[in-house]
């Protein structure tokens, strides 16, 4: 099974116990496409940004498919697991978001969580923030501009007094652990 539906099944879980979730999806291998697109033929940056988003939404039903996710098209608390598809609301008011690979998903992400004054979670494939070889626990945002690392730079910029927790999702036993316990990964302060 894939490792982020399996990491759905899971959250599906938590939901018993009082835990709720809006998953705001990455583009998974559909963002990739679009990324090849826009190198290869020199899209527009506008018009990659709204097929990127399409991607998101696209991968947004691939992790809500037969794990007992809802989907979504509102920005709202839930009591549930639900899946954020973000189109409809993005055309209606992306405010926050520019139109360049540098505001991603993980953007997105963070607009909502600020939007709804809910903690913002970043499920990756790595530990945390690497650097100088070594993960950092905790880091402010404004000393990771420039820089490449697992979160896009219009993240950093949307933090603003915000933080978000960054965990590995590639061992979904071993995330929920960490989640439960609060600890593990790296803590990005805005």
């Amino acid at each position: 099974m894939n490792v982020a539906r399996e990491l759905m099944l899971r959250l599906q879980k938590l939901i018993e116990e009082d835990y709720s979730f809006l998953v705001v999806p990455g583009g998974g291998p559909m963002a990739n496409l679009v990324r090849d697109l826009f190198e290869r033929y020199r899209i527009s940056q506008e018009i990659a940004h709204w097929m990127a988003v399409l991607a998101i939404e696209q991968y947004g039903y691939f992790l809500a498919d037969n794990t007992g996710a809802k989907l979504t098209r509102e920005i709202r608390r839930t009591e549930d697991l639900e899946v954020f598809l973000p189109y409809h609301a993005l055309l209606k008011d992306d405010s926050g978001i520019e139109h360049s690979w540098d505001y991603t998903s993980d953007s997105l992400a963070a607009l909502i969580s600020s939007k709804l004054d809910a903690m913002l979670i970043k499920v990756t494939n790595i530990d945390g923030i690497i650097l100088n070889g070594t993960i950092v626990e905790e880091i402010s945002a404004v000393d990771l501009l420039e820089r490449h690392t697992c979160i896009d730079q219009g993240s950093l910029h949307l933090l603003k007094g915000r933080s978000c927790w960054i965990l590995n999702g590639s061992n979904p036993n071993v995330f929920i652990t960490m989640f439960k316990n609060g600890k593990g990964g790296t803590v990005v302060r805005g």
